[in-house]
């Protein structure tokens, strides 16, 4: 049995933050719901509420010392599978694991949160934690869809053609990151500069020298083709999946925003079970991200679990529980790539709803 999270002994959820009271009569679907999920997270385990996920993360850093000496091969099988396992083994945990780090959903302890942040998040995601926990739990969960605010505004580059956008840009991500992460350094104090490009440069060094002295790569271009070829292997569905739940569905004025469960129910989409991204980005990324947003500190399998509590109680309550298929989402997103990536999205107003 697991003590409830934290932000659940709160009256409620203020749809501007995670966590923090707001009035019983505001948020009473919220509350109502709240409370069934919470029933079922007490009578869950440990396994089930975080060692799930923790087992799959340690399977994916199993699977590297295999990796890297299939990649010793001169035989192109074999050399192909070191490639796709390493590949694999590297979205689980810079995908997955940063993204449950970032939450705070591998420990129950705050301070193994911090660690665990920082070692997946800047040693495997070449990522500042910091600004990674401020735009995605600070920023684009308090206010998904909140046009100016957590409206997904930073996966658009609207001066790049639709083919180039969806298909050859995302490549480069493995490049891009870092050097984001840099810029998002200017301001922060010199000492948190330093320990983030030291942690950055660790993760890259420590793959690089892997590859040299393990995997038998004889020289440097060679050795780090293979690791950008490894660390972009998932970024065409990484940044697809980042597009697809949120863009194109209702989005709303900060000035006029709705309440919580509205914003989540209107604003987030869930995509169908996928054996493989399911289980490399995580449930919460995929088929359960509408739960992810009504429950973030959740971890993924605990997310799937509650998947078909909150999905009965939405129908119930006639609130949309919306889903689409990938390729229905990249159909859509290729027809109308001006409309939806390029041009401003229109405001929603929910008359009548609340």
């Amino acid at each position: 049995m697991q003590d409830v999270p934290e932000e659940w002994r709160e009256v409620d959820a203020d749809p501007r933050r995670e966590g923090g009271p707001m009035p019983l009569e505001r948020e009473s679907l919220m509350m109502e719901l709240r409370r069934r999920v919470q029933r079922t997270v007490r009578e869950s385990s440990w396994w089930e509420t975080r060692g799930v996920d923790c087992a799959i993360l340690t399977a994916a850093f199993a699977c590297l010392p295999a990796a890297f000496l299939l990649l010793r091969s001169s035989q192109v099988l074999w050399f192909t599978l070191g490639l796709l396992l390493m590949g694999t083994a590297h979205a689980v945990i810079t995908v997955k694991g940063a993204h449950l780090a970032s939450h705070g959903a591998l420990s129950e302890s705050r301070a193994w949160g911090d660690v665990w942040a920082i070692f997946f998040i800047e040693v495997c995601g070449s990522f500042t934690a910091r600004a990674g926990v401020q735009a995605h739990v600070k920023m684009h969960h308090a206010h998904t869809n909140i046009i100016g605010l957590g409206d997904s505004s930073t996966w658009r580059v609207p001066f790049l053609p639709r083919g180039v956008y969806l298909f050859l840009a995302p490549l480069a991500v493995p490049i891009i990151t870092p050097l984001v992460a840099l810029a998002q350094l200017r301001g922060q104090s010199p000492a948190y500069a330093v320990r983030t490009v030291l942690l950055v440069a660790l993760g890259w060094y420590s793959h690089y020298w892997l590859l040299l002295h393990v995997s038998g790569f004889r020289s440097a271009g060679s050795a780090v083709l293979c690791m950008l070829a490894c660390r972009a292997m998932f970024s065409l569905p990484y940044i697809h999946v980042n597009i697809f739940q949120h863009i194109g569905l209702a989005m709303f004025s900060p000035n006029r925003r709705p309440k919580r469960i509205y914003q989540m129910t209107h604003g987030v989409l869930n995509l169908p079970r996928n054996p493989l991204l399911d289980w490399t980005f995580g449930h919460s990324l995929i088929s359960c991200h509408v739960e992810h947003h009504l429950f973030p500190s959740l971890s993924d399998h605990m997310c799937l679990k509650v998947k078909p509590i909150v999905s009965k109680y939405l129908k119930e309550k006639e609130l949309p529980y919306q889903e689409d298929a990938y390729l229905s989402r990249l159909r859509l997103f290729f027809h109308k790539y001006q409309e939806l990536m390029v041009f401003a999205p229109p405001i929603t107003e929910l008359v009548g709803v609340q």
